[in-house]
């Protein structure tokens, strides 16, 4: 039978900021993660947590709707790991007590590092699994046993194909941006993982937006189900600032340097995967410190990216919209949309890397004159009020979105070089596999990250220099 349409049983607050109200000890929440909590520096439940936490530790179902940065995680690793820890049951080879699915390999360990000291606190076991690495290390862990799993969809399936899983000790299930899931292409898949888990389990769907997609999950899967909302991915947000800059397509680069160049962290969003490795390229060749993140890059890279970007040794993060709807990282001071988006929806959540639990952020889209009425169109259906600004570089706008002296570095103080998947770094035109052969050491090894001449030799990317002796002498 199709469960009943949720109903809202909470109202609606303006950010995701903590308020004054109950405790998480008031909320039910065992004592042993109070202390946990409190060791993490977390006191205060932000509204989503305190809406949602005392029917989801009463073992109720629950559809929490809250835009990035309103404080989903905790809101659903708290009763995960409550009820577990109270459960008479015990983990076994192979059959996970708890999944937790999440749409990208950046927010499936985004919520692992939120989980597991907290699991640890309670003798709990957590394990990740996700596509990009060598499935043997998951498999091993699989046997092993666990009690929480977080998965991404895709990987989770291929070792339930293999045997080397099984869901039907699932005793809580968790769909953490059940949206993009669903923009993804994920709900066929999600669908089949659930119907193998067990039907009487209880389920935890948090989202942003209920479309179709996401509604169809809610009505076949959550029984009787709680609505709690604290702001959609339609509301914006009202610490956040929105400028749209015109310019002119020769001046867009001066521009994000300028922009980037300044202190604290700042996300800057392309639509390619090309354009994120051109745009990351031609930053650090004008002494911005710049970090690249998309579907190209191997797990190694991303992550060490990501951590370069979180520990401040790359301020500036370029990233397609996919990979970088796992960032969560604080203290996110500026978003750029140096391509605006296809969509208002996607325009939003990109935005939302921004502002985060209540703080302020400031939000600039770079627009051409071919782009006018495609951001227009934008802005309307994303609801804010843009201040448009002609302008070039220089103006001392700038400035004022991006406040503080300008820092470019020099290239031998560049960050952490970005290695590229398939490769270790190397020096520029040498191949260990010919070291033997003097003449082949000479030779430029050419690689599909290579550069021209023309294009300043980046950090871990073999350049392609077409000044060599050799073909001097041509």
């Amino acid at each position: 039978m199709a469960a009943r349409r949720p109903h809202n049983l909470s109202t609606p607050v303006s950010d995701g900021s903590p308020v004054a109200g109950p405790t998480f000890a008031q909320l039910g929440v065992p004592a042993r993660l109070v202390t946990a909590l409190t060791t993490q520096g977390i006191a205060t439940p932000f509204p989503i947590q305190a809406a949602t936490l005392p029917d989801s530790l009463a073992g109720r179902d629950v559809l929490g709707r809250g835009r990035t940065g309103s404080g989903k995680t905790y809101a659903f690793v708290l009763p995960v790991l409550a009820r577990l820890a109270a459960s008479t049951t015990t983990r076994r080879p192979g059959r996970p007590r708890a999944l937790i699915l999440a749409p990208t390999r950046e927010l499936v360990s985004q919520i692992q590092a939120a989980i597991a000291p907290l699991a640890t606190a309670l003798s709990l076991r957590t394990l990740t699994v996700y596509g990009g690495v060598r499935p043997g290390p998951q498999v091993a862990g699989l046997n092993a046993g666990v009690d929480v799993l977080i998965a991404c969809p895709g990987r989770l399936a291929d070792h339930l194909e293999s045997g080397h899983a099984r869901l039907d000790a699932v005793e809580i299930t968790v769909l953490d941006e059940a949206d993009h899931m669903a923009d993804l292409g994920f709900l066929p898949v999600v669908t089949r993982l659930l119907n193998q888990t067990p039907r009487d389990g209880q389920r935890l769907l948090f989202s942003a937006t209920l479309d179709a997609g996401v509604d169809v999950l809610v009505r076949r899967f959550l029984h009787d189900p709680v609505t709690h909302s604290v702001d959609s991915a339609s509301s914006p947000v009202a610490t956040m600032d929105h400028h749209v800059l015109h310019v002119q397509p020769a001046a867009r680069l001066p521009v994000l340097v300028d922009l980037t160049a300044a202190p604290g962290r700042t996300l800057v969003f392309t639509r390619t995967k090309r354009g994120a490795t051109k745009l990351t390229r031609q930053l650090v060749a004008e002494g911005v410190p710049a970090v690249e993140l998309h579907g190209n890059l191997g797990q190694s890279a991303r992550t060490r990216n990501l951590h370069a970007f979180a520990a401040g040794s790359a301020a500036t993060l370029v990233a397609t919209d996919i990979a970088a709807r796992g960032i969560h990282v604080d203290d996110v001071t500026l978003v750029i949309h140096a391509d605006p988006p296809m969509e208002h929806k996607a325009y939003l959540h990109r935005s939302g890397r921004t502002a985060r639990a209540g703080a302020s952020g400031t939000v600039v889209t770079l627009m051409t004159d071919t782009q006018v009425a495609d951001v227009r169109d934008l802005t309307r259906k994303a609801g804010i009020t843009a201040t448009i600004t002609r302008l070039r570089p220089g103006h001392p706008l700038l400035t004022q979105l991006a406040p503080g002296e300008r820092t470019y570095v020099a290239p031998s103080a560049k960050p952490a070089p970005s290695v590229h998947p398939d490769r270790q770094a190397r020096p520029t035109g040498t191949n260990p596999r010919r070291a033997k052969n003097p003449r082949a050491r000479r030779q430029p090894v050419k690689s599909d990250t290579q550069t021209t001449s023309a294009t300043p030799k980046t950090p871990g990317i073999a350049a392609f220099s077409s000044g060599s002796r050799r073909g001097r002498r041509r």
